[in-house]
């Protein structure tokens, strides 16, 4: 893989702070990566691979990151495609939450199947969201805290290069 676009949704900035994450590591193999959220993306010619990251909010990837795989279905069907996860439900990482979170990612796989998915769990940290996602973590009584898991964002985008490599 030469040109990889990694490319995120997110509401608070933890979901580009894991894009940012994989890109390094993919970039320490040897490939070019440009990371940009989905909106900025206009164009996808000239990538091998792609891998798109979203934050759930309300048990759905955030809908500019199901708006760009439906848009772009066509082109990232005829080069390999992963995705990626941010949930704070997986803050308690059991195979019974990973199930839970992993179905949240059913409507996009519908439209195109990836080579890889990453789940990670995220952080909440009021200071960064807006009025409206503040409300409803407020409401659900969502503790703020960081709950990323550094060593498995970077196992899996290790992992990741080997499975784009081949694919």
């Amino acid at each position: 893989m030469n040109t990889i676009l990694v490319t995120y949704a997110t509401r608070a900035g933890s979901t580009y702070e894991i894009a940012a994450r994989v890109a390094e590591v993919l970039r320490a193999a040897g490939a070019s990566v440009e990371v940009k959220p989905v909106t900025a993306v206009h164009e996808l010619t000239g990538y091998d691979a792609v891998v798109v990251g979203s934050a759930i909010r309300m048990g759905h990837w955030l809908p500019e990151a199901v708006e760009f795989v439906k848009t772009n279905r066509e082109t990232l069907s005829h080069i390999p495609t992963a995705y990626f996860v941010v949930s704070g439900l997986l803050r308690n990482e059991t195979p019974q939450m990973r199930r839970k979170v992993l179905a949240f990612l059913d409507p996009v796989r519908a439209l195109l199947e990836p080579v890889s998915i990453g789940l990670f769990a995220g952080k909440l940290d009021y200071s960064t969201m807006d009025g409206l996602d503040r409300s409803i973590a407020e409401a659900v009584s969502s503790a703020e805290g960081d709950w990323r898991n550094w060593e498995a964002i970077g196992e899996w985008a290790h992992e990741l290069q080997l499975v784009l490599a081949h694919a």
